[in-house]
């Protein structure tokens, strides 16, 4: 859409056979077949994949006192929380495929919105699909009796195969992909509740574990241990992506962005406390694989074949949402004129976005099979959350600009959350500064090399006749 006209830059977008799909009245082509539990399920199952599993020891490390160990927990949620209601804002007035691209452009303009999906189409989204199915592939093998670390290049092939695999599901219809992530989705915060219950239930805990510190907390780590927390909940904000394709989406969607954070939160929460019950503080800080050792107090050696799968199951689920979720950015592009036209063209059949899929599969398989994403998913991570505080900071713009523009959902406790989040985004970005310097200023070197690259495609399309 136009800056602060609410009108689409095209009515109209060409499908694979050469006819036109109409639009709705946001301008989406997209047909809406998101019900409201599959937004829900796509917030839950981008965001849960392996690091509630893993990530409690680092924050258990980092603080070792029960309280402000939860407290950090609470406090990251909560930050969350407050990046899901100022969506919640900006998907009710555009819910449009691209979502945060979408946002950014209407608050901030193209160029903002180009370097997003530059940053994203270059490293974030190829590397992180990388990264996301080469843990899948080495619980998987690690399930069959095979060794990761000895079987390296099954586990680069296995990880292209399960890309290659979701990328069918979501080409085929978005039924299916949404299907696919329901599944798994409700299978792994289903299995999370039975470990929770069965830690209270079967366990041999001690509720005095809550009161025994394990060392003192100090400011600096506090603030690490934020960090971290954060990086578990990301994800919340990925349903943004495929708002055009949410049905009611003035009303589905915001419910999506806060009642999926919700139920992140509250798994989150409940998983955490439940270590803490089976195991004293000072145990969980020494447990990389905490939910395994959790299960396997309770069910024995059987419990750490369960934790395998459950993990394996989460991981395939975040692989598929992540692969759901991505390709409508660099379809957003090309429907707003700043990507290859061709990339936005629809499926006549399956009525997806085709071309995008099968682009962002064979950058995500070559990068598993060349083995870049390792280097890269830690260090360029970094680069999106610029864009999600500049996402964040279009609801301020917006109210400015266009105070008198419908708004059929407004921010909850409006300015403090959408603040408290812009806040969130620079502690991450100070923390990696002062930590890993080389980290950031690569990321925004690769956000900067996309300026020239916005300027010569300008060029390119105002010199056509």
């Amino acid at each position: 859409m136009a800056r602060g006209t609410g009108q689409p830059y095209h009515s109209r977008v060409t499908t694979g056979s050469g006819t036109v799909a109409p639009a709705d009245r946001w301008g989406e082509r997209l047909p809406r077949s998101l019900g409201l539990f599959s937004a829900i399920a796509v917030v839950i199952g981008s965001t849960i994949g392996s690091g509630i599993f893993r990530t409690p020891a680092r924050i258990a490390d980092l603080v070792p006192s029960p309280g402000p160990m939860l407290a950090v927990w609470v406090i990251g949620g909560t930050l969350a929380l407050c990046g899901a209601l100022t969506y919640a804002e900006l998907g009710a007035m555009y819910p449009r495929s691209g979502g945060v691209f979408i946002y950014i452009k209407e608050g901030f303009g193209r160029m903002p919105a180009f370097l997003f999906g530059w940053t994203e189409l270059v490293v974030i989204r190829a590397s992180a699909l990388g990264a996301i199915a080469t843990v899948f592939a080495e619980y998987l093998l690690r399930s069959l009796g095979y060794d990761p670390a000895i079987y390296g290049d099954a586990v680069h092939y296995v990880a292209a195969a399960a890309i290659t695999i979701t990328a069918v599901f979501n080409y085929l219809g978005v039924n299916w992909s949404s299907l696919v992530l329901n599944l798994t989705t409700g299978a792994k915060y289903l299995a999370l509740l039975l470990l929770v219950l069965f830690a209270f239930v079967l366990g041999h805990g001690d509720a005095g574990h809550y009161v025994q510190a394990d060392g003192a907390v100090q400011a600096k780590f506090f603030g690490l241990s934020l960090i971290s927390v954060l990086w578990a909940y990301d994800g919340w904000g990925d349903v943004s992506f495929v708002g055009g394709e949410v049905s009611n989406p003035e009303r589905n969607l915001p419910r999506a962005f806060v009642v999926g954070t919700l139920a992140v939160i509250t798994i989150y929460l409940l998983a955490n406390v439940a270590y803490l019950y089976l195991m004293p503080i000072g145990v969980v800080r020494h447990s990389p694989l905490v939910a395994a050792d959790a299960a396997q107090m309770i069910l024995g050696r059987a419990g750490v074949g369960l934790v395998a799968v459950v993990v394996m199951i989460s991981t395939f689920g975040t692989l598929a949402g992540s692969m759901l979720t991505g390709p409508r950015i660099f379809f957003a592009m090309a429907d707003n004129g700043l990507f290859f036209k061709g990339i936005a063209q629809i499926h006549p059949r399956f009525k997806t976005p085709a071309r995008a899929i099968a682009m962002t599969a064979t950058l995500a398989v070559g990068f598993v099979l060349l083995r870049r994403f390792e280097a890269l998913a830690d260090t360029f991570i970094l680069a999106i959350w610029p864009f999600y505080a500049l996402a964040a900071a279009a609801v301020m713009v917006l109210r400015r600009r266009d105070p008198e523009r419908p708004r059929p959902v407004r921010t909850f406790g409006y300015p403090l959350p959408p603040l408290l989040f812009i806040l969130s985004a620079i502690m991450i970005l100070a923390n990696a500064a002062l930590t890993s310097p080389r980290d950031p200023l690569i990321a925004f070197g690769v956000i900067l090399s996309g300026i020239p690259v916005y300027w010569l495609w300008q060029r390119r399309h105002a010199a056509r006749p």
